[in-house]
């Protein structure tokens, strides 16, 4: 993959963040406290109330100015803007600067997780289709029940993020797809499109339903949308797991033929810890 590529996968990931944050209705913004901001051609997203921490974050940086210390400063000021004392940091490794260490230290930035960002040309993807759960577009009239399902599927609460998954699956830019057990909604998944590239994000399925072929059949009907619509890229992220340690959606995006683009080690900040000079 060359530089463009990734770049679009940042811009991407950095999008659908944007569109679920800046989306949701009023009453799920107020209860995670959350707002979405757009800096130097990435994205500032913060909820000072979300209690998995995941909707604190900043993304999506170095391709429309570089990353330098000021950009790092620029983002924690909205971050103290918005009352909040913690956030996490995701920049590529190709957009981190020669002097990341030096910001790292002065700003006061611990290294976290990393994650793996995954990419591919749609037309290289073959995921298998065939399972137990089908798999079909969700109807608004379940759209609550697929929210609910992916959200226990990735075992995250609901107060706050069931109407935000639901207005980001009615976005003219998402597709989501929910997988059935019989008549009960028992997993899914959303594709966000954003120029010429599909990101796959929040797919997950119950516990109890696993290991029957759903994320792959889920992946394929994604996959099957984009395609359609004139993508020329898939992308998608996991956690990378340590040296030894498995992941199944790691597994999962492997078999389906994407191939792993870089890790992105996330950097994060915590407010309390940051001295009066900054």
């Amino acid at each position: 993959m060359d530089r463009f590529a990734a770049g679009w996968a940042e811009r991407a990931e950095a999008e659908f963040m944007y569109r679920y944050a800046s989306g949701a209705p009023d009453a799920d913004r107020e209860t995670l406290g959350m707002s979405a901001h757009r800096v130097a051609g990435g994205v500032v997203v913060s909820a000072r109330h979300d209690p998995t921490r995941y909707w604190n974050k900043a993304l999506g940086f170095g391709y429309a100015e570089p990353v330098t210390g000021d950009l790092v400063a620029r983002i924690l000021e909205v971050y103290r803007g918005e009352r909040n004392t913690d956030a996490t940091l995701q920049i590529a490794p190709e957009a981190l600067p020669p002097d990341w260490d030096e910001i790292v230290r002065k700003y006061g930035l611990t290294p976290g997780a990393r994650v793996a960002k995954w990419a591919a040309p749609v037309d290289n993807i073959e995921a298998g289709d065939v399972s137990a759960l089908r798999v079909a577009p969700v109807e608004p009239e379940h759209a609550v029940r697929w929210a609910e399902a992916v959200l226990d599927g990735l075992g995250k609460p609901h107060a706050g993020f069931v109407g935000m998954l639901v207005a980001a699956a009615a976005s003219p830019a998402a597709h989501a797809f929910a997988a059935w057990s019989g008549d009960t909604v028992v997993g899914g998944g959303l594709l966000h499109v954003h120029g010429d590239v599909g990101s796959l994000n929040h797919g997950a399925v119950l516990a109890p339903y696993r290991r029957q072929g759903g994320q792959a059949a889920l992946i394929a009907a994604r996959v099957a949308v984009a395609r359609e619509l004139g993508c020329r890229w898939i992308v998608t992220e996991t956690f990378q797991p340590d040296e030894g340690e498995s992941n199944s959606s790691l597994n999962n995006m492997r078999r389906a033929g994407l191939t792993k683009l870089y890790v992105r080690r996330n950097f994060l900040w915590r407010g309390d810890d940051v001295g009066d000079g900054l």
